[in-house]
């Protein structure tokens, strides 16, 4: 996986597309905030990809030193795997929505939850489109719970108007 910093969504998918046309595997893998994307597949495909990006202005391609190729088509046999666990799970209509970033919407019956979570492993985590969800859907404070601020800095370059903080 590698981080994108600094080229618009749209060219780090053709981007994407373009590598793997030649074979390679690579991905739009998190679209975490405008101007800022995690791609993932294979190692081949990218680094090919970081090489494009560069040179198509990309700010920063910094390669992540993660344990896999996470929601990419590389993930398929821990799809599998996972999609049996959830499927042998009870899940109960939420008290309130669950917005999935699979597709970044709302969501209260459980087969469609479950659904979208099975899809998530190989799909990309559409985390902007999420958050502008929520917001056109009345959300107006957000608070990141655990440590760091990572989330916070995001949601805040998607929408400065809403109030972000940590929990106390």
């Amino acid at each position: 996986m590698a981080a994108i910093i600094g080229l618009a969504d749209e060219k780090v998918v053709e981007i994407c597309e373009e590598v793997s046309k030649s074979g390679k595997i690579v991905v739009a893998a998190n679209f975490n905030c405008p101007g800022q994307l995690v791609i993932s597949g294979s190692q081949e495909g990218i680094d090919a990809a970081c090489e494009k990006m560069k040179a198509a202005g990309a700010k920063r391609a910094l390669p992540l030193k993660v344990g896999g190729a996470f929601h990419s088509p590389l993930m398929q046999p821990a799809k599998d795997e996972l999609q049996a666990a959830i499927e042998s799970t009870k899940f109960k209509v939420p008290s309130c929505p669950v917005y999935q970033n699979f597709d970044s919407l709302p969501h209260s019956v459980p087969e469609e939850i479950k659904a979208n979570l099975i899809a998530q492993l190989t799909s990309s985590v559409r985390w902007t489109e999420s958050v502008q969800h929520m917001i056109a859907n009345g959300a107006n404070e957000f608070v990141e719970c655990g440590p760091g601020k990572a989330l916070q800095g995001m949601i805040g370059r998607i929408d400065s108007s809403v109030s972000v903080h940590g929990a106390e």
